[in-house]
């Protein structure tokens, strides 16, 4: 007797990203290429954020979403911490540490995680409830967790390739910036500051993690490794936002 109960109708599937099988090393351009072709499985296109930028989603699904989002901003700068003390190489340290002060700042009130927060405010939760993380779902803190461990124990070289989910980023920031206003008016003019900073940020963070995977991963093998490590950052990305999907789901 067959059974459907195995199905699992509410969970979106991610396109499988396209991780080339290679028999001799890709050069410099061909790496490039290649890493930008992973795009089309990137989390922009989960349903979730389908439904937010045709403005379909409630106040309550907003509100849960950028309430949970924080575990994973409050993760960032902790995996470029692991990223820099794994890497021996003084010229990558300087220049990756500038991501923790983005998210951090020099001093309090400033850095992206900040702006999170003043964003979640500007939804309708309280600041108390943005910093106590009381609605972060076990799911999402696993899952910014897990990037924190991974790149903690994988060389550096792969932890960094892992962050350049950036290429993809300046993309959904302008679908938010273009939707959110549009759509939900309830949200303050003054709250997408994160949003813009990381339309300079990311195409700098990206351009910097790109000369590291060209310069280091020059053999089939390493370069295997840094699709693994991209293909391994989108997967967690979705899965994030597979499960706030599903946890805050309205008939």
């Amino acid at each position: 007797m067959t059974t459907s109960l195995l199905s699992a109708p509410t969970i979106a599937a991610p396109p499988a990203p396209p991780i080339p099988t290679l028999d001799r090393p890709l050069s410099s351009d061909a790496l490039i290429a290649a890493l930008r072709g992973f795009h089309g499985s990137y989390y922009v296109e989960h349903p979730f954020h389908r439904l937010m930028h045709e403005g379909k989603l409630s106040q309550r699904q907003m509100q849960g979403w950028v309430a949970n989002r924080l575990a994973y901003q409050r993760a960032i700068p902790r995996k470029d911490g692991a990223i820099i003390s794994n890497c021996p190489v003084p010229e990558v340290r300087r220049k990756w540490i500038q991501r923790i002060i983005d998210h951090d700042g020099l001093v309090p009130g400033q850095g992206g995680i900040e702006k999170w927060i003043q964003l979640g405010v500007a939804f309708g939760v309280p600041r108390e409830e943005m910093e106590d993380e009381r609605h972060v779902l076990p799911g999402v803190r696993f899952a910014a967790e897990m990037y924190v461990t991974f790149c903690k124990t994988r060389p550096w070289v792969e932890a960094a390739a892992s962050s350049l989910t950036e290429l993809f980023a300046p993309d959904i920031m302008r679908r938010r910036l273009d939707a959110l206003p549009a759509h939900y008016p309830w949200i303050r003019a003054d709250a997408y500051d994160y949003f813009n900073s990381r339309l300079t940020q990311a195409p700098r963070d990206s351009t910097h993690g790109l000369e590291i995977v060209t310069t280091y991963c020059t053999t089939v093998e390493t370069q295997q490794r840094a699709f693994e490590a991209l293909a391994f950052k989108i997967e967690m990305l979705w899965v994030m936002i597979d499960t706030i999907h599903n946890a805050y789901r309205e008939a």
